[in-house]
């Protein structure tokens, strides 16, 4: 392992041990108070390490510049501190696996889960490689921890390196990816940058020009409640409704499971409530904004039918504008 391996493994397992989670629930931004820490932290860090124009915006972005060697475009550097609130991201445990042994991996704190790369085969492709996992309770926070922590690093190397060759290079550690509101629209002017790239997800050596676009909905079901002794002809149980709704929507063909490529899906993210009022959140994914319209009507429509047919009931559906395809 290289002095640069060394430093990007220690930077990921340091931040992926802080809870940074967002929360589509908040209406503030950043959505929690947890993510502007791990944000004044990486502003503190990026001051130590020499760089230059470090700031912690208002809307919860640090912006940072690594001065320019030579001439060139400025690029520009993004990852999210942000990890998805739908799994337990508090406690996390990070964990070095040297020199993989491509067999399955198991966890200390879960003893009956497994990684394995027969269910995975890309697994497979990483034996002799050094791995961090999480401990088997929570997740990682890779995504995007290991975008912040490759750029910290190599934002060290190249100040302490002036010899390499670069123009001006802005960095930008955002919020709030995870529920699809963390690039504020203040943010292409501060950031100034002639090309940027944000380092999340994807093959290494693959560049993705082009995402889904997204919007969220929230589907709400009132019903009638009442006590299931008297219940005949009265009660009207949301639970009931709510399966409905996911029983009509295309579910053999428009769900992540069942799509593949350029498809777009529906995908139900999760349910809560009980028999006198559910909630069901969805996430819409299509390539092109007519798609993307088009799943949004389904959903609408199904949701009023199912309205006309039990006017006792209130079905609400709110869908709301996350990001678009940045091609």
């Amino acid at each position: 392992m290289t002095l640069f391996d060394a430093e990007l493994a220690t930077r990921l397992t340091r931040y992926a041990a802080l809870d940074s989670q967002s929360d589509a629930a908040s209406p503030t931004g950043p959505s929690t108070q947890i993510q502007w820490q791990i944000l004044r932290l990486l502003a503190d860090e990026l001051t130590q390490i020499g760089a230059a124009e470090v700031q912690v915006t208002e809307y919860g972005t640090v912006l940072a510049t690594i001065p320019a060697t030579a001439e060139g475009p400025t690029i520009g550097f993004l990852a999210h501190v942000d990890t998805a609130p739908q799994f337990n991201a508090t406690g996390v445990k990070p964990r070095t696996i040297e020199r993989y042994n491509g067999g399955d991996i198991t966890f200390p704190d879960a003893p009956g889960l497994v990684l394995s790369p027969a269910e995975f085969p890309y697994l497979a492709t990483k034996q002799g490689h050094t791995l961090i996992t999480a401990s088997g309770t929570t997740l990682l926070g890779a995504d995007d921890k290991a975008g912040v922590a490759i750029i910290m690093t190599a934002a060290r190397h190249l100040l302490e390196n002036p010899g390499i060759p670069h123009g001006p290079i802005r960095i930008a550690f955002t919020p709030d990816e995870e529920i699809g509101r963390g690039v504020d629209k203040r943010l292409p002017k501060d950031l100034a940058a002639d090309f940027a790239y944000t380092f999340d997800g994807g093959a290494v050596g693959e560049v993705e020009y082009e995402s889904f676009s997204a919007d969220g909905a929230v589907v709400t079901v009132k019903g009638v409640s009442i006590h299931p002794g008297t219940a005949m002809g009265r009660m009207v149980n949301a639970i009931t409704l709510a399966s409905k709704i996911i029983a009509a929507l295309p579910h053999s063909t428009m769900t992540p499971e069942t799509t593949a490529g350029r498809d777009g899906f529906i995908h139900a993210t999760d349910m809560t409530g009980g028999a006198s009022e559910m909630k069901m959140h969805f996430i819409l994914r299509d390539f092109e904004r007519d798609g993307l319209a088009r799943k949004g009507e389904i959903l609408r429509q199904v949701c009023a039918a199912l309205q006309a047919t039990e006017p006792r009931a209130d079905i609400t559906c709110t869908i709301t504008p996350q990001y678009r395809n940045m091609r």
